[in-house]
């Protein structure tokens, strides 16, 4: 064991066992999974992605390119977890990855052996020939090689929360500038929120020596974490990740709610998602320290100086006996002071500065060789066994260690700020990149603004919150904070020539020579280089690689780093499972299931049900004794139309119009006229989209003056609620109109067939349905068992029809009661089968032809559109190509050979025309076999179709059969006079 016997903010009372691929080990409470790795001496952890290298722990935060492993086992395995904020738990199972056969023999190593060619663009210069080879070798060999973790491919067991918050001021990080800000503003009242992916507040001062106010940093976090518990007005989530930013000051974070615990209680989620609207926001989130780029720069063993610091002093964990520190940083020194201090020996600090900051004298006194102008060339060993330094004279010397700490200076952690396009600036003071603009509201402060000094980073966090709290009209003050020193020197160095691999991104195994390579082929563009490199494109989204990348692409080119420029950042910053974006959205909850008020009468008489828009329907009843549900469906359509028959139709779009203007509304609705309906009668109306193509159509009943009644299509009626909600409150805002969705107030059934006024009548005895009182599209209210009842004479089959409507929570004793009476009608149930095969027979357009492609012309209505008024869609609808004659317009088809189908999506060609789709003149939208005429037919659209009845076409289906020669007829095959409907 590496461990220190104490020190470190781990719990040695409360020891925890876990496996990593299957070998047994032991922690502590407080431990993460990448510092308990480094406890107990495991070095070697992954394998890098494309060559297969042996790779160890770079860092301890988030921006963890190597340590990735699969957490637990089965349903709940998941892959490319990152050890480094894997909070260690008893009994924790996790394995290595994108190796064979394990990690130490990793058979694809041989990759290796092809370094020269696996360079940046193999994969585009190298798979574009011979062009058959794509399909069958290609691209099953990369899609074998993609990804790093394997999906176990069970359901996932685990549940996923969401939650809103809402708050003055949202505080990003929990470090030392986050902390300041937010007790600065909780102070002065504000709402706050503090979001903090760690699980304790502190930041930095949890992984440094450092003393704020007199007592040590993390005792400091400590206090402070436990005042913010005490004021009401500020809540935080710990283990909670920001991962994005948003119009209208929206931010997207992920609280992992029982990531640390072995087994999720029982009704907890195991992770939350967060969507907070905040008036301001400060970015705390600090900084990542850069690696260095040099030969083996990516061996196990070598790690940033930062994270070599946070297992020593947080995790009281060694990652080595015998050190060698590479800094071009002054915190470089200080981590080999904590080194010491922890009692490993550090053999030497390498820093390519010719002046040496004044920790030196405390490391000369320690016996530590000091290295100025000097640097790293190689780092020698798998894990490192020593490393190959040039010294100031160009001389080569040889240390050896187990441990190689790197620090390359600091880059601010600004990704967030860039997610609405501002894209950050270069800043000579920071040597790092900065915000220059910023999303509303939003100011980073702290390291993250490029204040690195603990004290700066403190006095910036309390600063940027009392500009918060004044710009929301609150008076606030700055505490004052007294900070250990911390000398903060940097001179960065992009780049170390020598002989071994030098790695940019270790994740994607981009090298020095990728870069360069990129630069000689013309992908200069920072945009360009990073997709034909792949730099900066794997799960840490080049947090460690970018800035060194974009540096050696500006010395490739002969520009500096400012003209080079550097990339947006683009939400999720941090990782995040696609289960908690769907949230409860899953499974049965997916699409939670709607039924009507009938469903169970329906269920009982031994209905098929199918999904319709978000509704459960009936699709057919199948009596004893029927061998398929064609026959079911022939039954119940020529029982219709021979007797009577009863469809529940509750799941039309129903929605109340009312106001002294709700005429006016509707005539701008709709491309026909409603201000001229009657009272008490009902009428079809089509509407528009403002392109001039169908949007939905429906009938709309007038029951007074100012109070109409509108009904849609069941798939549209959310839309169609939504556009008359933007016309009333945006188009025209000056109407007095209201509208309500009463979609599910109402259970509404149709009573169809010559028989249904008979029914209805026995049904019904309150209300006289003779034709002279109440005659086609008339409607009444009445009262039905002591509750408010309407009825329309309404008619979707083409039979003499109306349709019967009560509160839905009487739809089910409504049904039975129509049954009840309709049993000496001989009445039948039918389904939505028997329902389309109606209207297709009365050449009613729906769904297949209401595709959003048509218009109302095309669909045979354009007599219809209105020329004495404006509506949503005229002008559109008026333009050459949409008012083209020759557009595809509606025709019936019926098959010259009675025996022959014709099925819906086959395309119309000319007889004897060629099978191309230059010849392409139209084609199948609905299609069925109608038992009322004893053979097949179908609805189309066919280029100049209306002039063209009696031609024959062709119907092609390449797909599902041969060819069918149809005659081109009226749309409406049943009763084309409209006898039928009026009874």
């Amino acid at each position: 064991m590496s461990r220190r016997a104490t020190g470190g903010l781990i719990d040695r009372s409360k020891p925890l066992a876990f496996a990593f691929d299957g070998k047994r080990y032991a922690g502590f409470e407080g431990d993460t999974l990448a510092s308990a790795l480094v406890a107990n001496d495991v070095k070697l952890v992954g394998r890098s992605f494309k060559y297969h290298r042996p790779r160890g722990i770079l860092t301890a935060g988030s921006e963890e390119p190597n340590a990735l492993v699969t957490l637990r086992t089965g349903a709940q395995a998941e892959p490319n977890t990152r050890a480094t904020v894997t909070p260690l738990f008893d009994g924790l199972e996790a394995t290595s990855q994108n190796r064979w056969p394990n990690l130490r023999f990793d058979m694809m190593a041989v990759n290796q052996l092809f370094a020269p060619i696996f360079v940046a663009g193999f994969y585009y210069k190298t798979f574009m020939w011979p062009a058959a080879f794509w399909e069958k070798l290609y691209e099953p060999l990369i899609r074998r090689a993609a990804g790093l973790g394997e999906l176990s491919m069970l359901p996932d067991p685990d549940s996923y929360d969401r939650e809103h918050g809402f708050c003055d001021l949202l505080v990003i990080g929990g470090g030392p500038a986050g902390i300041a800000a937010a007790l600065t503003a909780g102070r002065a009242g504000l709402r706050v929120i503090l979001a903090d992916e760690d699980v304790r507040p502190g930041g930095r001062l949890l992984a440094e020596r450092h003393e704020i106010d007199g007592v040590p940093g993390a005792v400091w976090a400590e206090d402070a974490a436990a005042e913010l518990a005490t004021l009401p007005n500020i809540r935080v989530l710990s283990r909670t990740a920001v991962f994005g930013v948003y119009d209208g000051r929206e931010y997207a974070a992920v609280e992992r709610v029982s990531d640390h615990l072995a087994v999720t209680p029982t009704g907890q989620p195991r992770q939350r998602l967060w969507k907070i609207v905040a008036k301001r926001a400060i970015l705390a989130t600090g900084a990542i320290e850069r690696p260095l780029v040099f030969g083996g720069n990516d061996r196990p063993g070598v790690m940033t100086a930062s994270a070599v610091s946070t297992y020593v002093n947080r995790f009281a964990a060694l990652p080595g006996q015998r050190a060698v520190v590479f800094a071009a940083s002054d915190s470089g020194w200080q981590t080999a002071i904590d080194l010491i201090d922890a009692g490993v020996e550090v053999a030497a600090v390498v820093d390519p500065r010719e002046t040496a900051p004044a920790l030196a004298e405390t490391l000369r006194k320690a016996g530590t060789d000091i290295l100025l102008g000097a640097a790293v060339r190689d780092a020698i060993g798998a894990p490192v066994r020593k490393v190959g330094i040039r010294i100031s004279d160009g001389r080569m010397r040889v240390i050896a260690c187990d441990l190689l700490a790197m620090g390359g200076g600091w880059n601010p952690a600004i990704g967030l700020g860039s997610n609405m396009g501002a894209r950050p600036v270069w800043s000579e003071a920071a040597q790092s990149f900065l915000l220059d603009q910023t999303p509303p509201g939003f100011a980073p402060a702290g390291a993250a603004a490029g204040h690195f000094a603990l004290f700066e980073a403190l006095t910036d966090g309390a600063t940027q919150a009392v500009a918060a709290a004044e710009a929301l009209g609150k008076s606030a003050t700055a505490p004052r904070f007294t900070a250990s020193d911390e000398p903060a020197g940097v001179r960065p160095l992009w780049h170390v020539p020598g002989r071994g691999k030098a790695f940019v991104d270790f994740q994607h195994d981009v090298t020095d020579k990728d870069v360069q390579l990129s630069a000689r082929e013309g992908f200069t563009s920072i945009e360009h280089f990073k997709r034909y490199t792949t730099l900066g494109m794997a799960t840490d989204q080049g947090k460690t690689s970018q800035m060194n990348g974009h540096a050696l692409l500006a010395a490739a080119t002969g520009k500096s780093i400012a003209e080079a420029g550097t990339i947006l950042s683009r939400a999720p910053y941090q990782p995040v499972a696609i289960g908690v974006l769907a949230g409860h959205h899953r499974e049965e909850h997916f699409r939670p299931e709607r039924r009507t008020a009938g469903h169970d009468w329906a269920a009982s008489q031994g209905a098929t049900f199918v999904d319709a828009g978000q509704w459960k329907r009936a699709q057919w009843f199948t009596r004893p004794g029927e061998k398929d549900w064609l026959e079911t469906v022939n039954r119940e359509v020529t029982m219709t139309r021979n007797g009577v028959g009863i469809c529940d139709v509750s799941t039309l779009g129903k929605i109340d119009v009312h106001g002294p203007d709700a005429a006016t509304l509707l005539d701008r609705l709709y491309i026909n006229m409603f201000s001229t309906l009657p009272v008490g009668k009902a009428r079809y109306g089509v509407m528009l989209r403002e392109d001039g193509m169908v949007m939905d159509d429906g009938t709309t009943t007038r029951f007074a003056e100012d109070s109409f009644f509108v009904t849609t299509t069941t798939v549209n009626a959310a839309r169609v609620m939504q556009h008359i909600d933007y016309a009333r409150h945006v188009l025209w805002p000056e109407l007095d109109v209201q509208a309500t969705s009463v979609t599910e107030q109402w259970a509404t059934y149709a009573v169809a067939g010559p028989r249904s006024r008979a029914l209805l009548q026995q049904a019904l005895p309150e209300i006289d349905l003779s034709n002279e009182v109440f005659p086609f599209m008339a409607a009444a209210k009445l009262r039905w068992n002591g509750v408010p009842a309407r009825i329309y004479r309404l008619s979707f089959s083409g039979e003499m029809a109306y349709e019967v409507s009560v509160p839905a929570n009487h739809g089910d004793a409504l049904i039975r009661h129509l049954f009840e009476v309709g049993r000496a009608f001989d009445a039948v149930p039918y389904g939505t089968e028997a329902l389309g095969v109606m209207r297709i027979e009365k050449g009613h357009p729906a769904g297949n032809e209401l595709n959003g492609m048509t218009t109302a012309a095309d669909l045979g209505m354009g007599r219809m559109m209105s020329k004495k008024k404006d509506y949503i869609g005229r002008i559109m609808a008026a333009r050459p190509g949409i008012a083209d004659p020759m557009r595809p317009a509606l025709v019936g088809l019926r098959p010259v050979d009675p025996a022959h189908k014709i099925r819906a999506g086959a395309h119309l060609l000319g007889v004897g025309a060629p099978r191309t789709a230059a010849h392409d003149e139209g084609y199948v939208t609905s299609a069925c076999w109608s038992p009322t005429l004893g053979h097949a037919i179908a609805l189309g659209l066919l280029v100049d179709g209306p002039n063209r009845h009696g031609e024959r076409i062709a119907v092609h289906d390449p797909v599902r059969g041969a060819d069918v020669e149809a005659e081109i007829c009226n749309p409406v095959f049943v009763d084309p006079e409209g006898v039928r409907v009026r009874g």
